[in-house]
């Protein structure tokens, strides 16, 4: 455990996420990226292969893990110990993802869009980062509502 904040590279797979300088859809293009993040002292990498903006277009889990998986084989292969976590709602892209080498899973529906993520998770052992949003990237912009945000968003996490 650290005594300090870790930093977390981020590289997306996508040519549509919702940070522009974060879209590195070519494998050279991210390794260099992943390279210039460890030079500057990042901690760990998170890898996604589709976009959760606000708005944005599902894509199926086979895309997605044609996007990521090179990506992470790349950054196990030349960075054996660095932290890779993947950044995906579909049981089947985190398994996949662990199976090439991800250390944890982080996953922006909480469960809630593929509920067999929290099953892959735990029978790898992988940390597991749960977020709360309401609805779906499609609609989660659309009128979100909150009586008492506290206590709703601590309540789902109960």
């Amino acid at each position: 455990m650290s005594d300090r904040p870790l930093v977390m590279g981020i590289i997306n797979a996508t040519p549509d996420s919702f940070h522009a300088d974060s879209r590195i859809p070519d494998i050279g293009l991210a390794m260099k990226r992943v390279d210039e993040m460890m030079e500057e002292g990042v901690d760990l990498i998170d890898i996604g292969g589709q976009s959760t903006r606000p708005g944005s277009v599902r894509i199926g889990s086979a895309l997605e893990t044609q996007r990521v998986l090179p990506v992470i084989k790349e950054i196990r292969y030349r960075y054996p110990e660095l932290p890779i976590s993947i950044d995906t709602y579909h049981a089947d892209v985190a398994l996949a993802a662990i199976d090439e080498g991800a250390n944890i899973v982080n996953d922006i529906s909480g469960g809630e869009m593929d509920p067999s993520i929290l099953k892959v998770a735990a029978t790898a052992g992988t940390p597991y980062i749960c977020t709360h949003m309401q609805g779906t990237p499609e609609t989660m912009q659309q009128k979100p509502e909150y009586e008492d945000v506290l206590a709703e968003i601590m309540g789902f996490f109960r």
